[in-house]
């Protein structure tokens, strides 16, 4: 697949939006210059300025010139963001890629124009480091362009294209998991403090052994239980442990948790 010779427009961009751009540029998918970046303090954007992408105020002039526009906004900024843009939006031409939470493909074509084609993509905070986890999703769009959307968001991390009707849940399984993850890092440190490690050292090893664990299962293509079976030893100290946190609904409360988030992830956008 050779560069994208299109130009892309990212309204909003705070980190999400940032990352995404750089990860289009740093994997030669795209050139600086066929990238347009939006905010309202546009001074934030001056390094970028500077780097060859084209910064701006005015999102209209930015979509009228762009054929992908990412909405990159937060839920409760869309509405308005969708008023500024809808009069220049040209459904022949424009591909538009959402990754705000809880706003369905029907959503955005109401507020901007029928027939234009939506994707909508959730990636997590990892996308800074170009190892996100990213949902893509769709109702209308062509296969080519999810194809070339999903090629998009693979030079970040990695991609999954999955159902429109599961993308609260992606939320809270990939965006909000990344919080869930960090947590039980941070118990993880906690606990090495109290059996003898001084802080800073605890929390190295906490993470490795996590970072560890999830590139055994990505590397080796197992299953958890599958490494688990690995560590515990009849009668040995990582069964005891194991199931001692069991006892204390360590499973059961990461997974209420994350049930929880994801009927918080659909209720975040107003149609209004």
């Amino acid at each position: 697949m050779g560069q994208f010779t299109g130009n892309i427009a990212i309204l909003g961009s705070g980190n999400i939006g940032i990352s995404l751009a750089k990860g289009l540029v740093k994997a030669d998918y795209v050139k600086a210059s066929q990238i347009s970046l939006t905010r309202r303090n546009v001074k934030k954007l001056a390094d970028f300025a500077d780097q060859g992408y084209v910064v701006s105020t005015d999102n209209a002039a930015v979509v009228a010139a762009a054929d992908v526009i990412v909405l990159a906004v937060l839920p409760q900024q869309l509405n308005l963001l969708m008023e500024e843009i809808a009069g220049v939006i040209d459904i022949n031409r424009h591909v538009v890629i959402s990754v705000a939470s809880g706003v369905s493909c029907v959503d955005i074509r109401s507020k901007l124009k029928d027939g234009l084609e939506v994707i909508r993509a959730m990636p997590n905070t990892a996308i800074a480091i170009g190892q996100s986890m990213t949902c893509v999703a769709t109702d209308n769009a062509t296969k080519e362009h999810v194809a070339e959307v999903t090629r998009m968001f693979e030079t970040v991390g990695s991609v999954v294209n999955i159902n429109e009707d599961l993308m609260t849940s992606a939320t809270a399984l990939c965006a909000c998991g990344i919080a869930f993850f960090l947590r039980a890092i941070r118990a993880a440190s906690q606990g090495g403090v109290e059996i003898g490690f001084h802080a800073d050292e605890a929390l190295k090893m906490a993470v490795q052994t996590a970072k560890g664990a999830a590139d055994l299962l990505l590397q080796m293509q197992s299953h958890p239980e599958q490494e688990i079976d690995k560590v515990t030893s009849p009668k040995g100290c990582t069964i005891a442990g194991l199931n001692e946190m069991e006892h204390n609904g360590f499973s059961s409360s990461l997974i209420k948790g994350i049930k929880l988030s994801a009927v918080k992830a659909g209720e975040l956008y107003t149609k209004g």
